[in-house]
């Protein structure tokens, strides 16, 4: 039987801990999103013309899938790595740097299917390095600071972002440059990282079996019997990360419903997120420390999914752009609210603290497969009823993922009736 160890005690200040975070969670999260969100409809615009939705559908469907299967094996060779270096800040640097590289090289792809495996390929590296970055919050982030550093995790989720948006909107006719900025953001994120974190050697228990297929494709795979608050806590973050997923089709929405035209989309994009980084900033920091003073985190989670739910709901009905940023809005607070606690309610559900970044990336799949799964049941969502349809469905989604939360046991609830048991 192999004994499960304690957590190492954090051996970087939580500061630079946190300025850590911050860097390769930024690389991450901008990395995925501007292109989601607007380098690649455009690019595919350009290429695929009237086909560019159905195409972009194909690109971030498959993208997903790519992302979502690396995440675990990520996580899981990140566990087992030995090297010197550190086995986080190995992982960290590696990937951040070989999708920055990709990144750079999707501003040359001519045809679709160039665009199909370069993506992919990207989506492959940020999942392993998003599940280093899990196992570096589970490895060293203090217990009482978990909910401001799941805050922190939270506004950067779009922080990092606008940055990207800024820059690429400053060049709106060189898209090659474009692609270039967004590599070096993501490049610059990750040296930061590694400068500012320490990670010392792993040193693994010497019982631990060695690394084999079998093993590897547990990776995929926490028991929902074993582990129920667990598995609890996966479906809620698919949810309500599934109806977050709308916002790739807001550029969509902008040229089909309202015509607005291609060359004004960028601008729109850059508003409508720099409105929901100015939202989730208050939610976020707020609710993250609000976390932390009040030893509570299933509240926050809860109405910041609801709150999701409503302003899902407006963009669905929206009769006028202003009406879609109005929602937009509304959409930024409740999921500001859900991730600035979703992060540390998950660091308190790991079963294993020697496997926590396989296991952390197994709940990143409920994060990941979104990205997967809406591109490909959107279509079908848009030919029955439009965008009504497809953000008013977004919408009870976030309303299921808000009333789940009530099953999993907040802080002092563990092993309480009523609730999903903790088992460790």
């Amino acid at each position: 039987m192999t004994v499960h160890r304690l957590p190492v005690a954090p051996v970087t200040g939580q500061r630079r801990l946190i300025a850590g975070l911050i860097g390769t969670n930024a690389a991450a999260y901008l990395g995925a999103a501007v292109p989601l969100n607007l380098l690649l409809v455009t690019h595919l615009t350009a290429i695929a013309g009237v086909e560019a939705t159905s195409v972009f559908s194909l690109v971030a469907g498959i993208g997903g899938v790519a992302g979502l299967l690396a995440n675990p094996l990520g996580g899981r060779l990140s566990d087992r790595t030995t090297v010197r270096f550190g086995r986080r800040r190995s992982w960290i640097l590696g990937t951040g740097l070989g999708a920055a590289v990709l990144l750079m090289a999707m501003g040359w792809t001519t045809a679709v299917w160039q665009v199909v495996v370069g993506w992919a390929v990207i989506m492959v590296l940020i999942g392993a390095q998003q599940a280093a970055n899990a196992g570096l919050a589970a490895d060293q982030v203090a217990p009482e600071r978990r909910g401001t550093a799941s805050g922190v995790v939270a506004f950067v989720a779009l922080a990092g972002p606008v940055v990207g948006f800024a820059l690429v909107s400053a060049v709106p006719t060189a898209p090659l440059l474009q692609w270039a900025m967004v590599a070096a953001l993501g490049a610059a994120g990750v040296i930061m990282t590694v400068l500012l974190v320490r990670d010392p050697q792993h040193r693994p228990p010497i019982d631990e079996p060695r690394l084999s297929l079998a093993i590897m494709l547990r990776s995929y795979w926490v028991s929902p019997r074993r582990h129920p608050a667990f598995a609890w806590a996966w479906a809620v973050r698919f949810m309500i990360t599934a109806a977050w997923a709308c916002n790739s089709y807001l550029a969509f929405l902008f040229t089909q419903r309202f015509a607005v035209a291609a060359e004004a989309v960028p601008g729109m994009i850059f508003l409508i997120t720099l409105i929901g980084i100015a939202c989730v900033a208050v939610t976020a920091w707020l609710t993250g420390w609000l976390s932390d003073r009040i030893r509570r985190q299933k509240p926050f989670v809860f109405v910041g999914g609801l709150v999701l739910a409503v302003g899902l709901v407006v963009v669905a009905l929206a009769p006028g752009i202003p009406a879609v940023f109005l929602g937009a809005a509304v959409m930024s607070l409740g999921y500001g609210a859900f991730l600035a606690t979703d992060f540390a309610l998950c660091l308190r559900m790991l079963p294993d603290p020697e496997s926590a970044g396989k296991d952390f990336a197994v709940l990143n799949i409920a994060a990941i497969l979104p990205i997967a799964v809406v591109p490909f049941a959107a279509p079908a969502l848009l030919s029955v009823g439009g965008f009504a349809t497809l953000f008013g469905g977004l919408a009870v989604l976030a309303a299921a993922g808000a009333v789940s939360i009530l099953r999993v046991p907040d802080i002092g609830q563990e092993g309480q009736p009523g609730y999903a048991a903790m088992i460790r």
